[in-house]
């Protein structure tokens, strides 16, 4: 694992300079326009290109050298950030820089992703894959955690040009972890080349002859869009009872429950079965949504989010696992690229259907005179937030029940595993 642990430890440092800068940028944005849609703005340019270039992003890597394809997109994204620095420096920042280098990160992020998942399988012991997924897992729950608090203080201190330079500075510390390890080559790999249409087509015609992988994808991408609504209601829901300074305090154990799953995830490995650590912590994670609706509560709330959160390191490092044995590690990237592709879409469209969705359907059923309050009011209570917190009783309740149908009515994906031959045995057979 020492190849694998000192890539993952430049990826941690940089994970956590990414979230100081998204932190500053959004206090940057939101105090200077004032405007939340200049902020809604952002969140598109950081998520759309990138997921619109994933399926030529992913062909790419495939056909590239990957720690090659990782060090030219992390030095990318390290330029968007540089160049954003020297604009504050001398007092150029403004809305429309931002938009264009926060797209350019996302498109080199539509690179680094794919790259570095299907590298774990080259770095890491086939053994040691739920480990090594279940540590990236924790890089992800360590700078959610860690990346705010320390923002709000280094903003106040040294000002958004010297967050961004400290994240610049984390991007030089991952592409030199990066320099110190050799990759090996995927098997399976060829030096002739299809046209880049042709491998990303091959690539959908392999996950067509194994239906189960594709199954596997859709149920994360429904998950996703489903915790997107999550995601984008629980700020008004908690200020609908509580202080910003209460919101901090949930989000941040929140975080911590990410933090624990992970380490839980590299400790264990999941279970034998990963299918069952998928659809088991999916069915978790939707029991913490629909707990943290019940009542207006900053304790219940808290440890709902704890209790989603927890989840979600252990469905990703098991369906990742899952993807890394099952699938040709030639093709990885191109899968990973996919999967992204597919969760990634189905964020901004429950970003779309939110906030209509709750200001014009659940939070006046649940108003003091709606018409729902007489009746499910003694569930959720009644009044302003209480719309929200009856959505995400809703909302969890579909994640569980969607994890729990499938366990029971798709015993083809329940099976996965089973089913399908690993790509390593897959190989050995083909080679002989």
């Amino acid at each position: 694992m020492r190849r694998f642990s000192t890539v993952w430890l430049g990826q941690l440092v940089s994970l956590i300079g990414t979230g100081l800068t998204d932190f500053a940028l959004g206090v940057w944005m939101f105090n200077t326009t004032g405007s939340v849609t200049q902020l809604a703005l952002v969140a598109i340019c950081t998520v759309g290109p990138g997921v619109l270039i994933a399926p030529v992003a992913g062909a790419l890597v495939d056909r590239w050298d990957r720690r090659r394809t990782l060090i030219a997109s992390t030095a990318g994204a390290a330029t968007s950030v540089l160049s954003l620095a020297g604009l504050a420096w001398l007092g150029l920042l403004a809305p429309a820089p931002i938009y264009v280098a926060v797209a350019i990160s996302s498109v080199c992020m539509a690179f680094q992703r794919p790259a570095f998942a299907a590298s774990t399988a080259l770095l890491a012991p086939p053994a040691q894959l739920g480990r090594a997924n279940g540590l990236v897992q924790m890089a992800l729950a360590g700078a959610q955690l860690i990346s705010p608090a320390l923002a709000g203080v280094l903003v106040v201190q040294l000002g958004v040009q010297g967050v961004f330079a400290i994240d610049f500075a984390t991007f030089v510390f991952a592409i030199g972890s990066l320099l110190l390890v050799p990759f090996p080559r995927p098997s399976g790999s060829r030096p002739e080349r299809a046209a880049l249409l042709g491998d990303i087509a091959a690539t959908w015609a392999y996950l067509r002859a194994r239906r189960g992988l594709v199954d596997l994808m859709l149920l994360l991408a429904v998950a996703n869009f489903l915790a997107g609504f999550v995601m984008v209601l629980a700020t008004p829901l908690v200020l609908s009872f509580a202080s910003p300074a209460v919101l901090g305090t949930i989000v941040s154990f929140g975080g911590s429950g990410m933090l624990v799953g992970a380490l839980v995830m590299s400790a264990w490995g999941g279970p034998r079965r990963r299918m069952d650590g998928v659809l088991g912590f999916l069915a978790v994670s939707g029991l913490g949504i629909a707990f943290g609706g019940l009542r207006p509560s900053p304790l219940l709330v808290g440890l709902g989010a704890f209790v989603f959160f927890f989840g979600v390191p252990l469905i990703n490092g098991c369906a990742n696992a899952i993807l890394q044995v099952k699938v040709v590690p030639a093709m990885h990237g191109r899968v990973f690229a996919g999967l992204h592709m597919l969760t990634g879409l189905a964020l901004p469209l429950a970003y779309v259907i939110a906030g209509p969705l709750a200001d014009g359907v659940f939070e006046p059923l649940m108003a003091s005179s709606g018409l729902l309050s007489p009746t499910l009011g003694h569930l959720v209570g009644s009044g302003p937030g209480r719309g929200i917190g009856l959505l995400f009783v809703v909302l969890g309740v579909l994640l569980a029940t969607l994890a729990s149908l499938t366990w029971l009515a798709q015993p083809r994906l329940r099976r996965l595993e089973s089913l399908l031959p690993d790509a390593a045995a897959h190989a050995s057979t083909a080679s002989a």
